[in-house]
């Protein structure tokens, strides 16, 4: 039987780069991990590069983080929620306006069986020099974790401030004031309010139907909560109830449990607006596309560009002063649905 020697070709080095483009290893280590403390001129640079990418070179991440101390890891768990379009877009942008920076963005799956503290620790295995927590669920014993583990920055995007780390607060609250106000302005008085039965979504829910209900303390307005499930069966059960139920409004949550509900209503014959007027929350496209056009609050996610530049700063800063910022504004659009 004749053996066949299969030759592995050699792992290109920093060394090979080097020679290639006519420059120190110390220089082709200054380009490819963006470094900004030393001036390297655009031709060099240029060089390099190309150098690297004809060797077909890429910086080994494990040997970058020990030169630095850390890692350029920012770890994202992923949301246990289903999340929509809108919120999409943001962390679209977010992974964009990180990699400017030069980190490497890690969007971490559900731990199973494992959450807040707990899940924390799974987290912390990947020393990540960044962590972002969509949502409620981390404690500050799960911050202090992150923090031993080597993370510089632990920054929390949901309705609350834990302490340690920097905070996104997202007012939930507003937008269901701006709908309520909406509705009662455009003469409604019997108002229904969608709260979705899907697991997960009562840190958004729950401060939406009381701003709603802030919204309309004191007024000759009654709020009625609507349990939703986000299936055709769920809103034609709801629908077929409507008449009975005297509402002549509803906030719907968002503009895909809104169009569920709306076509739904239709489907019973109940006329938006004559009978029902309708408004969602999240400004979604296809709402524009529908007949009539949804009413909806428009929310102003904070830019991906500030909250990158809010991770770079305390990733540089560790021992600064937790931020805390308030975002997520809101606004009404009026379409005919309302």
């Amino acid at each position: 039987m004749r053996s066949v020697m299969v030759q592995i070709p050699n792992t290109p080095t920093s060394a090979d780069v080097a020679r290639l483009a006519g420059v120190s290893r110390a220089t082709v280590s200054y380009v490819l991990n963006n470094t900004s403390a030393v001036r390297i001129s655009e031709p060099t640079r240029r060089r390099v590069r190309e150098a690297a990418r004809e060797l077909g070179y890429v910086p080994h991440a494990a040997a970058r983080s020990l030169r630095a101390g850390h890692s350029r890891m920012v770890l994202m768990p992923a949301p246990a929620i289903p999340v929509g379009p809108l919120y999409s877009r943001f962390l679209s942008e977010l992974q964009r306006e990180l990699g400017r920076l030069d980190y490497t963005v890690v969007q971490y799956g559900t731990t199973v069986g494992l959450q807040g503290d707990e899940a924390a620790r799974a987290w912390a295995e990947l020393r990540p020099v960044a962590v972002l927590v969509p949502g409620a669920g981390l404690g500050p014993q799960g911050v202090g974790v992150l923090k031993r583990s080597g993370a510089r920055a632990v920054v929390t995007l949901g309705p609350g401030r834990v302490d340690g780390a920097h905070a996104l607060l997202m007012d939930h609250d507003a937008v269901g004031a701006c709908a309520g106000a909406h509705l009662y302005a455009r003469g409604r008085r019997r108002i229904g309010v969608v709260v979705p039965e899907e697991s997960g979504l009562e840190a958004f829910s729950r401060p939406r139907l009381a701003g709603v209900r802030q919204a309309l303390r004191g007024k000759d307005a009654a709020v009625t909560e609507l349990p939703l499930a986000y299936t055709e069966e769920s809103a034609a059960q709801l629908a077929a109830g409507w008449r009975e139920s005297g509402l002549d409004a509803v906030f719907a949550y968002n503009d895909e449990y809104a169009m569920l509900l709306m076509r739904a209503l239709q489907d019973e014959g109940v006329r938006v607006p004559e009978d029902v007027a309708v408004i969602g929350a999240d400004d979604l496209m296809l709402g524009r596309l529908l007949r009539p056009r949804l009413s909806t609050v428009h929310i102003e996610l904070p830019s991906g560009r500030d909250l990158a530049e809010l991770v770079d700063r305390a990733v540089r800063d560790p021992g600064a002063e937790p931020e805390v910022h308030k975002v997520l504004g809101a606004s009404v659009i009026r379409r005919e649905s309302s």
